[in-house]
Parts: C-alpha cells; structure tokens; sequence
C-alpha cells in the first residue's frame, strides 16, 4: 500500500530538477538582440551546451563552424572564438562590431557530442539573429542549413505573450510531426523555478507543414530546439550510434513597457 507523505513530498519538489527533466541546447546568445545605438554596435556572443533552465553546463569542444549572414553573404567566424571556463566547463566568447544596417544571423555547427544517458550522438544546429539599425530584411528566409527553425514571426519585435511560429525544415524540407523541445534561460548564474520537473522543458509538435507555435509567458531568451533523426549514424566505440539533429533558434521575448504621460498643450485665454 502506498502512503501519501505530503512533507517528503514538498522535499523533493524543493530539490533541483533531475538531469533526465532538462533539456541539451546549443547556446548563442548575445549581448544585444537589437541594435540601434552606434555606440553600442561591438557586441558579446557566448557560445555553450547547457541546460538553459537549470543554468546547468556539459564542455562545449571547438565548435565545427562559427559564421554570420549578412546582406546576402557569409563571413567565417571560427578564428575568433576565444575559449573560457564557467561553472568548470568549456564555452566560447567572441566579439563583433555591425557596421552596416541589416539582419546579423550567427550560426554555430558544433561538433557532435555523444550522450551516454542517451546513448546517441547529439549535434545542433544552432543560430540567432540580431537586427542592426532598423533593418531586419529576410528574417523570414531559409538559410540551407542541414536543419533549422525559420521564424514565421518577426523575431525581433516580440514582446511576452505573443505567439511565436517556425517552421522547421530538415534537409531543405518541411519537418512534419516533429518535436519541439522549448526553455527559458534566465540568465548567467540564475536557475528558473517551475512547479515540477515536467515543466522545465516545454514540447510541442509541428503540423505536418513543419510549422510550431509557441506563446512565451515571461520576457527573456527562450530556445527553441526542433529535433529530428535523417538516420545519419556515426561510430562510437566501435558501434554505430544514431544522431540526434536539433534546429536550434534563440528568440529575445521583450517586456511591454508601462506608458508615460503626454504632456498636455497649455490651454490659452479666449
């Protein structure tokens, strides 16, 4: 007979979450996710595997590739990567300046990182894009990567509360009834709270156009992972173990600020 202990209980819900609850993300997050202000145009992006929620880290090896789209063209980013430590593990840093007007779009391709828990290789496919002085043309247009989420919401004018949509393509083509696996990350040395563990990662599935939707209820970056299997299969230990491909997006969800009062015109005697 089970026993309903209701201390032992609100123990457990106060313990951090079991790693089996959180979800792998590849990380790209900048310092900025618009900007407008010239003097603020050399910005900061940091590049990990983590558990977004929990703030909880695995290394980060060199990343594959590391480039920005701009205007039609691609720049090679991968020598400017510096390597540094948090929480002991391995991530990445780079600085960069946007010159021009237009959508700066970062892509990182890690390599692929062997999930014993799992037992499967896991390799995401991860970007992020950054509008610089009002132009954001072509957010919306695929950039023929292996696999990847292509907003159908304009992802730099969101605020909380506002429906998000993507659509994920897997070798060029729609995804359909693929998870999508969605976090909140609060922030460098910060753990978000939930009721329970199934409600760190949320899940929710596209169509079969490939298309999700997602409402994010708080403001800050929210990662979308979109994870599919082509049967690709590389060998570990002497063993050929499958590949788990995410479409990583990170979308920056903005707080709607509260009004300020306009000044009314000084009424003038008849």
């Amino acid at each position: 007979m089970h026993i309903f202990r209701p201390v032992l209980v609100s123990m457990l819900l106060c313990l951090p979450f079991a790693d089996a609850a959180e979800a792998h993300f590849g990380m790209l997050i900048p310092s900025e996710s618009t900007v407008m202000d010239p003097r603020k145009a050399e910005i900061t992006l940091d590049l990990k595997f983590w558990h977004p929620f929990a703030d909880e880290g695995m290394d980060l090896e060199r990343p594959a590739s590391f480039k920005v789209y701009h205007n039609g063209g691609t720049e090679d980013l991968l020598s400017t990567l510096k390597e540094g430590k948090e929480q002991g593990h391995t991530v990445w840093s780079t600085t960069r300046r946007l010159d021009s007007p237009g959508l700066y779009t970062f892509v990182m391709e890690p390599k692929p990182y062997f999930e014993k828990e799992e037992d499967c290789y896991i390799l995401h496919y991860t970007k992020v894009g950054i509008d610089a002085f009002g132009d954001d043309e072509g957010w919306s247009v695929p950039l023929g990567l292996k696999t990847e989420i292509v907003p159908l919401s304009r992802p730099g004018a969101l605020y909380a509360g506002n429906v998000f949509r993507g659509r994920v393509l897997l070798n060029g083509k729609a995804a359909p009834d693929t998870e999508v696996e969605i976090e909140w990350y609060p922030g460098k040395g910060k753990r978000g709270r939930a009721p329970h563990a199934g409600m760190v990662t949320q899940t929710v599935k596209t169509d079969e156009n490939g298309i999700f939707a997602y409402v994010a209820p708080r403001a800050g970056w929210w990662g979308f992972a979109a994870l599919s299997d082509d049967g690709t299969r590389l060998p570990f230990a002497g063993q050929e173990k499958p590949v788990e491909l995410g479409a990583v997006l990170w979308v920056k969800f903005h707080e709607l600020m509260n009004p300020e009062t306009v000044p009314q015109a000084r009424r003038t005697s008849p």
